[in-house]
C-alpha cells in the first residue's frame, strides 16, 4: 500500500484504491490461470496501482511485453492483452493469437483497453481476421494516477499534441471525466475558474457530465473549493525556461517517468570489484514516500548542498548517541531506532550521488550560456535581434532541442518576431538541420511557439503587472515563488496566487492579452458550509483547497511552486491535477520532423 498518498489536505490515496478495485475486478472475469501480455507504455503505469504480487494473486502467472515475436511458451487458460488504443498494437495482437492458435487451440484470448474502447482498433482487428478468437472485450478507465499525495496525472504525453497540431479534441474529453471522477470522489466542486484554449469547452463538459450521471444531489461536503483549469497554451513561457530545482532539474536532465528517474549506475556503484560493473541505469523511485527527497524535492538547486550537509550531520549525531546509551533500555531503544537510521543513510548516499551528478551538468559553460541567454530574454535584453549565443549555437550545430528552446523563448517575449530576423532564423536552422525541419517549423507556428509579430499578447505588459521578475531572490529561504527559476515567476502559478487573493477581478486587463478565453467563475451550486476534513495545523478554520488543472502538462517547477503557496500560512492549499509532465524537450521533441 502507500500511506503516503494521503498525507495531503484531501486523501488521493482513494483515488489509487478505486483504480486497484477496478483492475482486480476485470481480471477475477477470466478464471484461471492467466497471462498478461503488456503494451510496454502501461506497464509502469499500472505498477502504481497494482504491485506484482498483488496480481499474482488473482491467477496471474507470467507477464509478457507485447512484441511482434512469438510469446513465449505457457500453459495458462487465458492470455490477457493490456492495451492502449492505438491502430499499429493491434498487428502485433493479431500476430501473437495466429502464432498461439497455430500451436495450441485450448486458450482463451481478451484484450484490455486502457483508458478506454475504441471502434477503430476492433475494426482493425476483425479487418486481421482475430475478432472472432476473443472471448471479452473490456477497458479499463485508468483516467487518473495517484502520482504522490498533492498530485493526480492522467499520464497521457500526447495532450499538448493532439489539441493544438491534430486538433483531436479526445484529450479534452477525457480531463473532463477525470475532473467528473474527481468530483464524484470529493463531492463536486462550487466553483469553476479557467485560461486558455480549452477551458471553455472542458467547464461545459464538465457540467454535462455532471447532469447526465444523474441522481447526484447537490453535496454540500465538497472537499475541494474551487478548480482551476490552465491551459498549457496561455502560459508556454514557464516550460521553456531551465528548472532550477531539484526535482525539475532531475527531470531536466535525466527524465523522470511515473515517479521514477533512470541514472548512470557508475555513481551507485558499491562494490569495490571492478568486474561485475553495473551496467543497467540505476532507477530511483522519486516520491515523498522517501523523506529526504520530501525535503529536496521543491529546494532550489543551490539549497540542496546546505540541506544535504544538514542531514549528514544529524545522522551522524544519532550514531554518536550509541556511546552514550548506559543502561539496557537506552541500548534498547538505539536498537529499535537503527533501520530507519540505516534507511536515512542510504538516502543520504543517493540524493548526494545525485545532487552531483546534477551540478557536472550544471557547471557546463554551455549550461551557464544557455540559462543566461534565457535571463536576457526575460528581462527583454536583445530580444527583437538575432541572438549571438542561438547564432553560434546553429554554427556548432549544437542538439536541435536546445536551440528550438531559446527561439521559441525569445519569440514568445518579443511577441512575435520581426519578419526579417523570423526569415534569417528558419533559413539558418534549416541550412543547418536540414530541409525536412521546414514542417517542425510549420508545427511550432501551429501551436503558437515561432510567428510573426502582431496579435494581443505583449509579455512586457503581463511580465509588469503580474510582477514575473523578482529580483535579489533568496534561493535558500524563499520568500516568492520565483525561487523555482531564479528571478522568474511561472505565469500560470502567479494567476493561481492572485486567483486565491486578491481574486481575478484584479487583473482583469491582463487576463485579455494571454492566450485564450477566459472564465472567471462559474457557480455550480453555493455550498452550506465547508467540509471539516482539511483544517489548517492551527486548528482554526478549514483552508480553501484549489484543485489547479494543467491541460497540456506541467513542470516540476510549477508543482513546487503550487507547494511553496500551500505552505504559507493565509489558509491556502493547491492539489496539482495534470494531464502529464513536460519540460521543454518533451513539449518540443513531438513538433521534431524525423
Amino acid at each position: 500500500s502507500a500511506p503516503y498518498l494521503s498525507t495531503g489536505c484531501v486523501n488521493i490515496g482513494l483515488i489509487r484504491e478505486e483504480s486497484r478495485r477496478e483492475l482486480l475486478q476485470l481480471l477475477d472475469k477470466f478464471h484461471g490461470s492467466k497471462a498478461l501480455v503488456w503494451d510496454s507504455a502501461l506497464t509502469e503505469q499500472i505498477s502504481l496501482i497494482a504491485e506484482y504480487s498483488l496480481l499474482k494473486e488473482r491467477g496471474v502467472d507470467r507477464m509478457f511485453p507485447l512484441r511482434g515475436s512469438r510469446l513465449p511458451k505457457s500453459s495458462v487458460q487465458h492470455v490477457v492483452f493490456v492495451t492502449r488504443p492505438v491502430l499499429a498494437l493491434m498487428d502485433l495482437i493479431a500476430h501473437n493469437i495466429k502464432k498461439e492458435e497455430e500451436g495450441d487451440g485450448r486458450k482463451e484470448y481478451h484484450i484490455i483497453f486502457v483508458p478506454w474502447k475504441s471502434f477503430l482498433c476492433i475494426q482493425k482487428l476483425e479487418d486481421l481476421g482475430v475478432f472472432g478468437a476473443l472471448t471479452h472485450m473490456e477497458e479499463y478507465r485508468l483516467d487518473l494516477i495517484a502520482l504522490d499525495s498533492d498530485i493526480l496525472s492522467m499520464e497521457n504525453p500526447s495532450c499538448f499534441y493532439d489539441v493544438n497540431i491534430d486538433e483531436d479534441g479526445t484529450s479534452l474529453y477525457l480531463v473532463a471525466k477525470a475532473i467528473t471522477r474527481i468530483q464524484k470522489q470529493y463531492g463536486r466542486i462550487p466553483m469553476l475558474y479557467g485560461k486558455g484554449k480549452s477551458c471553455k469547452s472542458i467547464c461545459s463538459l464538465v457540467q454535462k457530465m455532471w447532469i447526465e450521471q444523474g441522481d447526484q444531489s447537490e453535496d454540500d461536503h465538497s472537499q475541494i473549493d474551487r478548480l482551476l483549469i490552465i491551459d498549457r497554451t496561455a502560459d508556454l513561457i514557464t516550460p521553456l525556461v531551465t528548472q532550477l530545482t531539484y526535482e525539475g532539474l532531475i527531470d531536466e536532465v535525466y527524465g523522470i517517468s511515473n515517479t521514477g528517474a533512470s541514472f548512470p549506475p557508475e555513481k551507485f556503484q558499491t562494490s569495490s570489484k571492478s568486474d561485475d560493473l553495473m551496467t543497467e541505469k540505476k532507477k530511483i523511485i522519486l516520491t515523498s514516500k522517501d523523506d529526504l527527497f520530501a525535503q529536496l524535492r521543491d529546494c532550489n538547486f543551490n539549497a540542496v548542498g546546505p540541506t544535504l550537509k544538514k542531514e549528514a550531520k544529524s545522522i551522524s549525531e544519532k550514531y554518536e548517541e550509541r556511546h552514550s546509551a548506559k543502561t539496557v533500555g537506552e541500548m534498547k531503544q538505539f536498537v529499535s531506532q537503527m533501520p530507519q537510521m540505516q534507511q536515512a543513510k542510504a538516502s543520504l548516499a543517493v540524493h548526494t550521488n545525485i545532487a552531483e551528478l546534477i551540478k557536472e551538468y550544471t557547471d557546463e559553460d554551455d549550461f551557464m550560456d544557455s540559462l543566461s541567454t534565457q535571463q536576457d530574454f526575460l528581462n527583454g535584453i536583445g530580444t527583437d535581434k538575432v541572438n549571438p549565443y542561438i547564432e553560434n549555437c546553429l554554427f556548432r550545430k549544437q542538439p536541435l532541442l536546445k536551440v528550438l528552446r531559446l527561439l521559441c523563448l525569445q519569440c514568445i517575449t518579443n511577441n512575435g518576431f520581426k519578419p526579417k530576423v523570423l526569415e534569417y532564423y528558419k533559413h539558418e536552422f534549416i541550412q543547418t538541420y536540414g530541409y525536412k525541419h521546414l514542417i517542425t517549423l510549420n508545427k511550432l507556428e501551429k501551436c503558437g511557439l515561432i510567428r510573426a509579430q502582431g496579435g494581443q499578447w505583449n509579455y512586457n505588459t503581463v511580465q509588469k503587472s503580474l510582477r514575473l521578475l523578482v529580483e535579489d531572490i533568496n534561493e535558500k529561504e524563499p520568500q516568492d515563488i520565483a525561487y523555482v527559476h531564479s528571478g522568474y515567476a511561472p505565469l500560470s502559478i502567479r494567476l493561481a496566487q492572485i486567483l486565491s487573493h486578491p481574486g481575478w477581478r484584479s487583473i482583469d486587463e491582463v487576463l485579455r492579452i494571454i492566450p485564450g478565453p477566459t472564465v472567471s467563475g462559474i457557480q455550480q451550486f453555493k455550498p452550506k458550509k465547508k467540509w471539516q476534513g482539511s483544517v489548517s495545523s492551527e486548528g482554526s478554520s478549514p483552508s480553501v483547497v484549489t484543485l489547479v488543472f494543467f491541460v497540456g502538462g506541467v513542470t516540476y517547477a510549477e508543482v513546487s511552486a503550487l507547494r511553496f503557496l500551500s505552505g504559507k500560512p493565509d489558509g491556502n492549499e493547491y492539489l496539482v491535477a495534470t494531464t502529464n509532465f513536460i519540460n521543454a524537450n518533451s513539449l518540443l521533441k513531438p513538433m521534431v520532423e524525423t
